[in-house]
């Protein structure tokens, strides 16, 4: 009689042998769900560090794309830099006498400074136009030279040499003063 459905009721209950034999199969159960559980436990812990790992990299793709898209350029733009002090150099030099006898040259000249002014705006680079009397700021200005200049104080600009460009809030090319050596 193999079936417990057909044993006698007296057979089915326990004996102590069998509940020895229970209960020493139960240690194996709880150590395998015990292995189970930190093995469970170690997975999840990968799978979330994965997945931690993956947001990461997503992000800083995204991130790095986007600053593609705006400072891609920035080569050229640092290259185009030297077009534009030409430019804005030989406008300066021309005197009047000269723009009326060049009228032509001086308006075309003129017309591409202000064409190339506004693709620079177009693009995010934008003019570091230092003012006289200002105080020299070594994030956006670099010393050209140093000039005791009386009723100034130390630090401040007495000279603008060259306008320096920024696109967007990276610098380009910072713009080259002079700057006074008066003490205060």
């Amino acid at each position: 009689m193999a079936d417990p459905q057909q044993q006698p009721l007296d057979e089915q209950v326990a004996t102590p042998e069998s509940m020895d034999e229970q209960a020493d199969a139960t240690p194996d159960l709880d150590a395998i769900h015990a292995a189970f559980e930190v093995e469970r436990a170690e997975m999840r812990d990968r799978l979330m560090r994965s997945l931690a790992d993956l947001e990461n990299i997503r992000k800083r793709a995204e991130k790095d794309r986007r600053e593609a898209a705006i400072y891609g350029g920035q080569k050229l733009a640092r290259d185009m830099l030297s077009v534009y002090d030409n430019l804005n150099r030989a406008l300066s030099l021309m005197d009047d006498g000269l723009r009326e006898q060049q009228k032509g040259l001086a308006e075309g000249l003129d017309l591409t400074l202000r064409d190339l002014g506004n693709i620079f705006k177009r693009h995010g680079i934008e003019l570091v136009t230092p003012q006289i009397g200002e105080q020299f700021d070594p994030h956006f200005h670099e010393a050209m030279f140093e000039a005791p200049v009386p009723g100034t104080k130390a630090g401040q600009i007495i000279q603008v040499v060259s306008e320096g460009f920024r696109l967007h809030e990276h610098l380009l090319r910072p713009a080259q003063v002079g700057v006074s050596s008066t003490p205060a």
